[in-house]
């Protein structure tokens, strides 16, 4: 009788088995030219068997005595050409003729926004201790220069992490101090008390007046536009709101964004192109595209001392007497080498392969810079192209940039849904995006278009889309309501 609990039985299983060199490609596709650079740096410092390939002209320096190879120092270059070491010639080498123009490296510091403000605090006849509050108030701005904390909150740190005690009514005595300096409108709590601090600040005429009384009274009124409601509470006509307004759109929101350290130059600074595509015109009717990758990535080798090593003791016919743990590193640094060395090569022809597949599908628009030529596109269309997954080409495109003769953009700016045209053409978003705009930057200001009139716009030149859809990519392109669109 058999037993049910011992019958066999087989299964057919479909799976993807991930290899050791792939799970080591994935972070790699993801980073930038920076982030890839600074990769390379900290494997060759930590794996002796990776190095820098050397310059082929450099293989003659290399000579060999007593049957090994070594490369001569340049001081004992120099003594073949001189007897002796006191008839040695001491210089310095200067690698330029005498007509070049030379330029010494200057090391720039910019003045950060807490340097410029506690400069100027230094100087008024403050106290030690109103000197340590107006670092805690300085130091506790953000970099528009508004300060978010309350002074109750910051006395309470001072007294807290400092040596000595500090109530309210001295650090708000200090923080007045603050709000007087330079730029205008520098410690203040938000928008409204930003420019307040800077029409205060003006030559007192009627129109500053007016201002002030319009941001200290009707701020909300006038940040929604409601200009009609201004007019009739102050009694006053639109040339006179106009000119009050002009006055209050004179100030600067972001006093302190001006100054080093702030998150948009931050940002600015570590945007560096991975792509650089040119327009060869040698033939004026039929220009074409070049396209290079923009890596600065050293070509790496495995040390010819260490794969010598590695090879006589994978030889080693008494391989007892080696040390396993000796034979287990050196074989680790070898295989490390050769697979970063690998996967290195494999992620740079995937960002080639894959940029050169976004440049021949958006070829209009880089012979043109026209965003109207843009195609629609998403990552399944580069991926058919190139036969990777569009897993693979999601992370190349993440964080990459690429210049063009129209300006650097971001890979994923050329990834856009696509809508149909009356004419029977799929167009790209992009493109309607940028009729929008050109309908928003035409319209009249006194009366801007509402989101039905844009899209009764738009349908009439041959884009079937919907007011929602307007609505959503208006929002898209930071472009404000019709009303709040509306000029005096």
């Amino acid at each position: 009788m058999e037993d049910a609990g011992q019958r066999l039985t087989t299964t057919q299983k479909l799976g993807q088995r991930i290899v050791p060199w792939q799970m080591q490609l994935v972070p790699l596709l993801v980073m930038n030219g920076l982030e890839i650079h600074d990769q390379i740096a900290r494997e060759l410092a930590g794996n002796p068997a990776l190095e820098v390939k050397s310059d082929p002209e450099e293989q003659n320096l290399d000579k060999t005595e007593d049957g090994e190879t070594y490369r001569e120092s340049p001081d004992e270059m120099q003594r073949k050409d001189y007897g002796d070491d006191d008839d040695m010639p001491v210089y310095h080498a200067n690698n330029r003729s005498r007509d070049d123009e030379y330029f010494e490296p200057l090391a720039v510091a910019e003045e950060s926004l807490s340097d410029y403000l506690m400069a100027q605090i230094r100087e008024r006849n403050i106290n030690e201790k109103e000197e340590l509050i107006a670092e805690h108030i300085i130091g506790n701005l953000d970099d528009d220069g508004y300060l978010r904390r309350s002074p109750h909150a910051i006395a309470d740190e001072i007294t807290y992490y400092g040596t000595m005690e500090v109530d309210t009514a001295e650090v708000k005595k200090v923080l007045a101090m603050v709000r007087e300096l330079d730029p205008p409108g520098i410690g203040a709590t938000d928008l409204r008390d930003c420019i307040l601090l800077q029409l205060h600040q003006k030559e007192s005429d009627a129109t500053t007046e007016l201002a002030c009384t319009i941001v200290e009274n009707f701020f909300n009124e006038f940040s929604h536009k409601h200009y009609d409601k201004i007019c009739a509470a102050l009694n006053i006509t639109d040339s006179q709101l106009k000119s009050a307004i002009d006055v209050i759109t004179s100030v600067n929101p972001k006093p302190g964004s001006a100054f080093a350290g702030s998150e948009n130059e931050r940002r600015s600074q570590q945007l560096t192109p991975d792509f650089l595509i040119e327009i060869d015109d040698t033939d004026p009717e039929h220009p074409d595209l070049q396209m290079t990758l923009l890596n600065n990535i050293p070509e790496l080798e495995i040390s010819e001392s260490y794969t010598s090593i590695y090879r006589k003791m994978m030889q080693s016919a008494d391989k007892k007497s080696l040390q396993k743990g000796d034979v287990a590193i050196v074989k680790d640094g070898y295989e490390r080498a050769k697979d970063f060395i690998g996967v290195l090569r494999r992620r740079q022809e995937k960002l080639q392969l894959t940029m050169e597949a976004i440049m021949h599908r958006q070829r209009d628009f880089m012979l043109t810079g026209d965003e109207r030529k843009l195609k629609p596109m998403v990552l399944n269309d580069i991926a058919e192209i190139t036969g990777l997954d569009t897993s693979v080409i999601s992370r190349v495109t993440s964080g990459k940039y690429v210049t063009t003769p129209w300006g650097v953009f971001s890979l994923k700016y050329f990834f856009s849904e696509g809508l149909m045209h009356e004419a029977g053409e799929e167009v790209s978003t992009r493109e309607i995006c940028s009729v929008l705009k050109e309908l928003v930057d035409g319209e009249d200001k006194r009366h801007p278009l509402s989101d039905e009139k844009l899209c009764s716009e738009l349908q009439a030149r041959g884009y079937r889309i919907a007011r929602r859809t307007i609505a959503k990519y208006r929002e898209q392109q930071k472009i404000p309501v019709a009303r709040l669109r509306k000029e005096m």
